[in-house]
Order: structure tokens, then sequence, then C-alpha cells
């Protein structure tokens, strides 16, 4: 009989030779492909959403003769509703298991936004997009979870931001499906038709996460052995089987049987766990105020920076001229999201976690002064420090915070609340996200571009202090050892 092992240990364990050589890798099962493939869904549709709300948000403004405070509320609807999300169905995946809210979420996602398809008034948009972003928010800690408890340690980070780098391909897929959207069909009920091609693909999305294998480390933490066992032999089935049995080890650490199988909220602000949540969380705040304000206003900052017609545009076929011009300066920018999204892909496992969110906070903050230097100078330097220093942030911002804030999230609780902490993390950074849509376009109207970017460069400095303050690496390392 094998040695019983723990569910990380078989998922890690890589065969050998007969003289005892180990092979250096594993190849990756059908079914943790799979499980990968459909945890990249979530993140894909986040970025698509999130963007095309920006390219649909001038049309609804005009469509429903929206006040300034009702833009910021429509632009805050969907990331306060991932705030709520992350936080009340995130902590769910602890209790419910993982893979039953993997299925949930997306259908809630697919309910919502049928919905929002035919918004008859703004209360009802607001209602839709709220539920929207709430099934968005349920992701983060999921998709993370997903991916995290069913690969191997040592590519765990590859992996898992590679998902994330969807979220970059979604943006700029949302920016272009609202830009061609809008070319085809130039009215103002254009922007129904942004959210509605989301529908179809989402629905077969749902039907795929019925059958994925659930999370062996969730159930082992519920004490449930024999299932876990066979979900992680469906999770390791492949052609020739190898390991050919599994058998789990019995915890011994007397804290598994005790309050462990139910973690609880005030765990996370416990002497054990209090830096962790401090490094999942604070930085990670920091860091949407700068992707989510500049992310969802690039096109209104680079019309307002660049575009000569500043003046309010009357008609609604200006309101679709300037709202293309904005899309396609947007677009070029979010290009480098995914030069540096796959950066990261490449580094965080080789140069490790922290360095890179350090090293990225730094680089945020030259490419937040560069673009606010820009009205100091004539063109063309004025354009050339604009987007050079949009597009520098950028690339900063998925090589470093943007992917390994939400990379540690999920990487620094010990299984009992992991759930719970990467939604505590995940939600409030979101309450940066929401204030930026609140705010943003309040400061850009009375104080102009300057200093809403210095104050980006100080919030970006702050961020490199507080995470190498608190810093805890978790390249390469076992989940199953985290929090021991």
């Amino acid at each position: 009989m094998t040695e019983p092992k723990s569910v990380q240990a078989y998922i890690d364990q890589t065969p050998s030779w007969p003289d005892g050589t180990p092979t250096p890798s594993v190849p990756m099962t059908q079914m943790q492909w799979r499980i990968w493939t459909l945890a990249t869904a979530g993140k894909f549709f986040e970025g698509l959403v999130v963007f095309m709300t920006g390219v649909a948000l001038p049309l609804i403004v005009e469509e429903f003769g929206l006040s300034p405070t009702g833009k910021g509320i429509v632009s805050a609807a969907t990331l306060a509703g991932i705030m709520v999300g992350a936080v009340a169905m995130g902590g769910l995946a602890d209790v419910y298991g993982r893979r039953r809210m993997f299925v949930i979420e997306m259908l809630v996602f697919v309910i919502f936004l049928a919905g929002l398809t035919i918004a008859p008034n703004f209360g009802w948009l607001v209602v839709f997009l709220f539920g929207v972003g709430v099934a968005l928010g349920c992701d983060y800690p999921t998709a993370h979870l997903v991916i995290s408890e069913s690969i191997p340690s040592r590519d765990r980070g590859k992996l898992v931001l590679a998902a994330f780098a969807f979220q970059a391909i979604g943006a700029l897929a949302g920016t272009a499906l609202g830009f061609v959207i809008l070319t085809f069909d130039p009215s103002l009920d254009a922007w129904r038709w942004m959210y509605a091609t989301a529908i179809v693909p989402a629905a077969f999305v749902v039907v795929a996460r019925l059958f994925v294998s659930d999370s062996g480390q969730w159930l082992v933490s519920r004490g449930r052995r024999a299932e876990a066992e066979r979900e992680l032999r469906r999770l390791l089935k492949r052609k020739p089987q190898y390991p050919k049995q599994v058998r789990l080890a019995v915890s011994d650490d007397p804290a598994h049987h005790s309050h462990h199988r139910h973690g609880r909220w005030a765990d996370l602000f416990n002497k054990k766990n209090r830096r962790a949540t401090i490094l999942a969380s604070v930085p990670w705040f920091l860091q949407d105020l700068g992707t989510y304000g500049i992310g969802i206003f690039t096109p209104t900052i680079l019309v307002h920076t660049i575009g000569h017609e500043v003046t309010n545009a009357h008609n609604v076929s200006a309101v679709i001229a300037r709202d293309l011009e904005g899309a396609k300066g947007a677009a070029l920018v979010d290009t480098l999201l995914i030069v540096g999204i796959l950066a990261a892909v490449l580094m965080s496992d080789r140069v490790g976690r922290i360095r890179l969110q350090v090293l990225g906070f730094l680089g945020c903050a030259v490419g937040l002064a560069m673009a606010a230097l820009q009205s100091h100078v004539e063109e063309p330097a004025r354009t050339m420090l604009l987007f050079g220093g949009f597009m520098l942030f950028n690339f900063m911002t998925n090589l470093g915070p943007n992917s390994q804030t939400y990379l540690l999230a999920g990487e620094v609780f010990p299984t009992h609340i992991r759930g719970k902490g990467a939604g505590f993390a995940a939600a409030f950074a979101k309450i940066g996200a929401v204030l930026t849509a609140f705010i943003f376009p309040v400061i850009l109207a009375d104080t102009g571009t300057d200093v809403l970017l210095t104050g980006l460069v100080f919030t970006s400095l702050l961020g490199a202090l507080i995470t190498w303050w608190f810093r805890i690496e978790t390249a390469g390392v076992n989940l199953e050892e985290i929090g021991r």
C-alpha cells in the first residue's frame, strides 16, 4: 500500500525513473487544464464589463439624461457590487465549497447581464450593474482558490496570473467590442448590444463548470476524507494513471479538528493572521485607486488633455464621435496591460511576488509623474509624456501590484479561512475602486488632471513601502504549509 499523503503532496508529486532520478515536472492533467480555463472566464468577463462600461457610459448618460452624480453612480455600481460579492459570497466558498460557488456566481452573472440589456430606467440599470458586480466579486476569491488548490505549487504563480491576465484581455476586448458595435450601430441603444454579446458565452461557462472536480484541500478541511480522495482521483486522472492510488493522511494538527472546519471572520485579525491580512488588502486598495481611476477614465482623460473639443458635445453624433476617439486612445494604452501581465506570468515564480510588487509600485509612481508633467510642456513633448506615462503605468501596474496583490491574497492565508481572507482583501481593495469612480469625475472637473495624478504618485509610493514592511514571500511555497 502507498504511504498516505496530503492533498497538495499528491498534486506536487513528480514520477521518478527506476534509479530514483526525479522528472523535473509533471504535465498537467486534462481536468487541471479544464479548471484553469473555466476560471479564466470570470476574469475575462470582469475586464470586459468594467471597461465596456467606460465606452457605454456616454451613451447611457445621454439616453437617461444623467447628472454628474448619476454618472458617478453608474460607474461605481459594478465596482460596488464586486466589493459586496467578494466579501459576502467569497466567504461562502469556505462554507459551501469551491465548486458550488464557482457555478452559482456565473449563473448570477448571466441573469443580471440579461437584465441589463433590457433595463427600462436608471434605477433598474443600477440594480443590474450592481448584480453583475456581485457575481464578479464572488469570482475573485473563488477562481483563485479553484486554481491554486488544484495545481502544483511550483507553477501556481504562473497559472493563477495567466488566468488573471484574462482581465486585461477582457478589458481590451471590452473597449474594442464597444468600438466595433458603435461603428456598426451609431445609436444611443448601442450600449445594450455591448452587454448582450457576453450572455451566451457566459451561459456556456455555467454549464461547463458543473463538471469540474471539487477542491480536495477544502474537503479535507471539512473532515470529508473519502470525498476528497475521490475528487483528487478525478483531478489527477491521466494515461498512464499516476499516482495509481490516492490515500490521504489524517491531519495530526489538533486545530484541524476544532475551529478549523469553520474559520471565523475574526480569525483574519488575530495575531497569527494580521500581518497576512494587512499585506493582502492595504497595497491592493492603494493599487486599485490608480488602476481603476486611470483605467475607467483613460478615454475621458485623453479627450480632456489632448482633445481640442473639451466643450460639451451637444448632439448624439458628437457624443458618439468623441466616444470613439477616446476608445481608440484607450485601446492603445490598454495593450500595455497585457504586456505587463505577460511579464508577471514569466517572472513571479522566479523573482518572487514581493520584489515585483515593490518594483511595480515604484514604476507606477514614475509613470504617473510623467503624465502629471505633461501640462507644463508644449507639444509634441506633451502627448509623448501623457501617453508614455500612461503606458509605463499600465505596464508596471500589471507587472507588479495589480497581479501580485491578487496572487498574494489567495496564498497568504491558511485553507480554512482562505476564501474569507481573499474575499476580504478583494473587497477592501474595491473600496478604492468605488471611491475613484465617484471622486475622479469631481476632481477632474474641479482641479484638472494635475492634482489627481500627483495624489496617485503618493499612493503608489505608499504601496511600495507597506508591501516591503509587511512582506511574506509565497513563491513556490506549498499552500498547506502556509499559516502553520
